[in-house]
């Protein structure tokens, strides 16, 4: 026993001395080489967010995958104050362009900024992130999908408002967006009159 502790220790210095030695080389180089600047913060998006599922919406006129389609329903949220996220499936890419696409290659077909794409990872489907990213912001889901299948993990998904629908309708699009909040108007309160003196 004690002839392997004499024959281990000074391998556990030296593997100590050399592991110091690369951690001190690592600081030194760490101190002289100049600090990269922070990225500055994404900007907030303006509005009320809403999760667009992007491979549903891409089918909603003429049943075939268009990115014309979906760029004209964020134009039109956008114009009803809300800020879009769109979640895709994986194999959206390949729908639209031939071959797969990240977030930032799908971000620019649509004109959105990468931090508002996401791309589901292959082989998973877009729906469970989807509904985690809504349930998250407390945002509704814009989709004719009814997430049957996921019903029992988003119980949340059968609330009425958190799923809204839509489609094309003579060419314009139409979604079923609730009406904006309105302050009710000031109710009249109704004035006691005086009581009647009796004439004298």
């Amino acid at each position: 026993m004690t002839d392997a502790l004499l024959l281990l220790a000074p391998a556990a210095l030296l593997a100590l001395a050399l592991i110091l030695r690369h951690a001190l080389r690592a600081g030194r180089a760490a101190r002289t080489a100049p600090a990269p600047p922070a990225p500055a913060p994404p900007p907030a998006p303006a509005g009320r967010p809403i999760i667009v599922d992007g491979s549903n919406v891409l089918y909603w006129r003429d049943n075939t995958p268009d990115l014309a389609t979906l760029r004209a329903v964020l134009d039109h949220l956008t114009a009803q104050g809300y800020a879009p996220g769109v979640v895709f499936d994986a194999n959206a890419g390949y729908l639209i362009t031939g071959r797969y696409r990240h977030h930032h290659a799908m971000g620019r077909l649509i004109g959105l900024p990468e931090d508002r794409v996401m791309v589901a990872p292959r082989g998973q489907p877009a729906d469970p992130i989807i509904l985690a990213a809504a349930r998250d912001l407390g945002a509704p889901i814009l989709t004719n999908d009814r997430y049957r299948d996921w019903a029992g993990a988003h119980p949340e998904i059968r609330r009425s408002g958190t799923r809204i629908r839509g489609g094309f309708h003579d060419g314009t699009v139409r979604l079923d967006l609730p009406s904006p909040r309105r302050s009710s108007p000031r109710q009249s309160v109704p004035r006691h009159s005086a009581p009647k003196q009796p004439a004298p």
